[in-house]
């Protein structure tokens, strides 16, 4: 079982920037993809972006590629997600997630461990 404690969400001005980490632990971490989602009020959850194990690939939505950066310390067993240029539309509670698959997948069901989410607000 994977442990994952998502930190660093707030509230920012649009045009504003945070970084989100997610620290993992419990069983070994090697070997894990990574991602990460959000779902705002009254929608879906969604797929934001996503990392391999060694950091080699990743994958971004189109509304955040450009602005949003997905990276990981895997001595630290952190991954995090620098968000630059924030709008509005970007408040939501982000989830991070882990596969045992190393697949830099979007599909929300690919991953079978979640953290408990942080909030990011961005006001206008």
């Amino acid at each position: 079982q994977v442990q994952l404690v998502e930190s660093g969400g707030g509230l920012v001005q649009a045009g504003g920037s945070l970084r989100l980490s997610c620290a993992a632990s419990g069983r070994t971490f090697s070997g894990y993809a990574m991602g990460w989602f959000r779902q705002a009020p009254g929608k879906e959850r969604e797929f934001a972006a996503a990392i391999s194990w060694r950091g080699r690939s990743t994958a971004y939505a189109d509304s955040v590629k450009g602005r949003f950066t997905i990276s990981r310390d895997n001595a630290a067993t952190t991954v995090y997600l620098q968000m630059n240029s924030l709008k509005p539309e970007d408040t939501a509670v982000y989830y991070c997630a882990a596969t045992s698959r190393n697949l830099v997948t979007r599909q929300a069901q690919e991953y079978p461990y979640w953290g408990q989410g942080t909030q990011v607000t961005v006001s206008s």
